[in-house]
């Protein structure tokens, strides 16, 4: 039987299979339109749009935005209660409340200050004093921890014998014995050096007594504030060779003598700048007058001790860190290296840390946070940090929920501001693919 196509006629409502046609039954059109009352929507009670929103609230993102909105508006109602029963609480035991006792009279001194301080500055002003003393501090210690972990780390993936197991054994008397430990240590080893008068002496760097560490330092003159700035534009000028070298070397092949040329500008631009203003060459020399050293500077016990404690406890996982990231470069990457006569320098310089970076820096960044926040026990040798001074104004205004609120804000505060540059620098030593 020969195959015939199927046609349908929609006009005629026929439906024609070969030589035969079935009638079927006409569709009937109505002319009459269903109206809706004046005062209902054109969407109520329609099937068609409660099937929508059915299906919308079924949809996993809208349940889960909706229900992050109420445990949000849960917290936030929370929050409003139990301040409002603790404000209620205080005020019943006639404690007042509030911000304003900030700008009274502090009516304490403060030893050790980057900015000028009297007792008739307000609480604000000392509290200003003790966030730069904890900010300079934490500079401090992520500088000394830094340089010292990764030495370490290096020393410990060394082929020396010697040298890796030395590594090894501190690294793990550093970072098992409690830092606030190591704090009181220090401050203990500091107290019992020599008083002034019999000052250990450091050649003509300065003395060492159980008043801390004084040095000479370049006496005024504009002349070291100059040499001072071209040091920080020989920095500059630094970064922008190595960008420079760097879009040569991926674009033509070829390679700028950035080490020769960065040693240049660290050391003959200030000199120069020295040379034109004078060349001065005075120094401001401690000289000891009574029981203590007069002039020069002075690194106290209490900023020293803190420093060694918060500063090595860290570098010893820095320096574990910095190990996990050179261990993780392939080995064959070194073996091409060693056959292309690569020195060890060249290979830890131009092919191990650049591929070690992208796994160093996210735990170095954990490493920075804890150290900043480790600042805090400085209460206990009486360094006059946020935490020290914070405890000063409780005792002195009993305002303990205020000023808990603030040091709790500004530690948040500079952790999450080293995150973000740490997160900035990961990006910019991230590599990047083509």
């Amino acid at each position: 039987m020969p195959y015939r196509p199927i046609q349908t006629l929609p006009s005629l409502g026929v439906l024609r299979i070969g030589n035969d046609q079935k009638k079927r039954p006409p569709v009937m059109k109505s002319s009459d339109k269903t109206l809706l009352p004046a005062s209902a929507t054109p969407w109520s009670g329609t099937p068609s749009h409660s099937r929508h929103l059915l299906n919308a609230f079924g949809s996993k993102s809208l349940r889960a935005w909706i229900y992050q909105c109420l445990l949000g508006l849960l917290i936030v109602a929370f929050s409003y209660w139990l301040y409002a029963n603790v404000v209620e609480n205080l005020r019943s035991q006639n404690i007042a409340t509030g911000f304003g006792f900030l700008d009274h009279t502090a009516q304490f001194e403060i030893g050790e200050k980057l900015i000028a301080f009297t007792p008739r500055d307000s609480y604000l002003r000392a509290l200003g004093v003790g966030l730069l003393n904890t900010l300079y501090v934490t500079l401090c210690g992520i500088v000394l921890a830094t340089l010292l972990g990764f030495s370490v780390g290096i020393a410990r993936v060394s082929r020396n014998w010697l040298l890796a197991r030395l590594a090894g054994g501190y690294i793990e008397m550093m970072r098992n014995i409690p830092v606030i430990l190591q704090v009181i240590f220090w401050s203990v080893v500091i107290r019992n050096l020599p008083s002034p008068r019999d000052a250990i002496e450091l050649g003509s760097l300065g003395f060492l007594t159980n008043r801390g560490l004084s040095f000479a330092v370049p006496a005024a003159h504009h002349g070291w504030l100059l040499s001072g700035i071209a040091l920080l534009a020989a920095a500059l000028i630094s970064l922008i060779l190595n960008h420079v070298a760097r879009y040569i070397r991926e674009s033509r092949g070829r390679s700028l003598p950035t080490g020769r040329l960065t040693l240049v500008a660290f050391i003959g631009l200030p000199l120069l700048v020295w040379w034109i203003s004078g060349a001065p060459a005075e120094l401001d020399r401690p000289i000891l007058r009574g029981f203590n050293f007069r002039g020069g500077f002075t690194v106290s016990p209490e900023f020293t001790a803190l420093l060694l404690g918060i500063a090595l406890y860290s570098s010893a996982f820095i320096a574990e860190i910095v190990r996990a990231g050179i261990q993780s470069i392939p080995k064959g990457q070194l073996e091409a290296a060693r056959a292309l006569s690569f020195s060890p320098w060249h290979m830890m310089r131009h092919i191990i840390i650049p591929q070690a970076m992208r796994v160093i820096v996210p735990p170095l960044t954990s490493q920075y946070v804890s150290l900043s926040k480790n600042s805090s026990i400085a209460v206990v040798v009486g360094y006059p940090e946020l935490a020290n001074i914070s405890n000063t104004l409780m005792n002195q205004t009993g305002q303990a929920l205020e000023v808990i609120a603030i040091m709790m804000v500004v530690y948040l505060t500079v952790s999450i501001v080293t995150s973000l540059l740490m997160n900035l620098f990961n990006r910019a030593v991230a590599i990047k693919e083509r």
